[in-house]
């Protein structure tokens, strides 16, 4: 992926969705040629001169400070999520170790993998780098899916999201996990841009999914964090499930997520059923 060309369109994005009312300035007459903040708005609220912005938008962020950064990112009202994925393009710090490490497989340890099953009530899984899935449970197997019955490119959450035939089904606010995946997976390619599954995975996504399209020419940046997901499953029917993402310490390219039910609730008695089954039946039923 074009580093240069993903730092321009961002920041074009990001302006483009900034009005003057916004940021306190004027607006001088209702036809403006351009969507949202013009550059010279942009660079006088960030307090450097407009030819230093433009080389920025331009995608040349070689020599640009982080100080100049930061006034840039606070102009634009960027998230935290957005200013890191700012930072990672403008100033990219990876090197070729970087570059040949996203290449290598990803492992689990197996200490790793007794934590995954010994998690029996919980549904948790692996994402490791573009979202891969890489572990999982009986339990995650038993609420979103047969992984080991996938096709290796086909343990990807966004490959499930927008082309696995039962996603739109699963997921009852369909709309906002798509929004959340790509976000994601975009912050990933901040990082990573000289990934070339990440670039094979977006290619077959941009082609197959005109959803995904869209989104990804959006550039929406977001961390992976913890919520609240509704699901909707074939044996149990509807599900409302807390799910918190936590980091691996020795692999920051690595996640964990795992679900849980209210006490007590329906949802929790949804799942103490899906336990009770086998994973194989769970899957017939799909």
């Amino acid at each position: 992926m074009d580093q240069r060309a993903e730092l321009s369109e961002f920041l074009r994005s990001r302006r483009a969705r900034l009005k003057p009312e916004d940021v306190g300035l004027p607006e001088f007459g209702r036809h403006r040629r351009v969507p949202g903040l013009r550059r010279e708005e942009l660079a006088q609220l960030a307090g450097v001169s407009v030819a230093y912005y433009t080389r920025l938008e331009q995608g040349n962020g070689r020599n640009v400070s982080g100080e100049v950064l930061d006034a840039i990112a606070r102009a634009l009202r960027l998230t935290d999520a957005e200013r890191d994925h700012l930072t990672h393009l403008a100033k990219p710090t990876y090197k070729k170790k970087r570059r040949a490490s996203v290449t290598r497989p990803q492992t689990v340890r197996p200490a790793l993998r007794l934590l995954l099953d010994a998690m029996d009530g919980v549904p948790a899984y692996l994402l490791g780098r573009r979202l891969d899935i890489i572990g999982w449970n009986r339990m995650a197997r038993a609420l979103l899916g047969d992984f080991a019955a996938l096709e290796p490119q086909e343990r990807n959450m966004a490959w499930q999201v927008f082309l696995a035939p039962n996603a739109r089904d699963l997921y009852v606010d369909w709309e906002a996990k798509a929004t959340e995946v790509v976000s994601v997976l975009r912050m990933y390619a901040g990082c990573s841009a000289d990934d070339p599954q990440l670039s094979a995975l977006v290619g077959e996504l941009s082609v197959k999914s005109p959803e995904f399209r869209a989104l990804w020419a959006a550039h929406t940046v977001q961390d992976k964090g913890h919520g609240v997901k509704r699901l909707r499953h074939p044996l149990v029917g509807e599900l409302t499930l807390a799910y918190e993402t936590l980091k691996v310490p020795d692999d920051h390219d690595l996640h964990l997520v795992a679900y849980t039910a209210e006490p007590g609730s329906r949802s929790a008695d949804a799942l103490g059923l899906l336990a009770n089954w086998g994973v194989d039946e769970v899957a017939d039923a799909r």
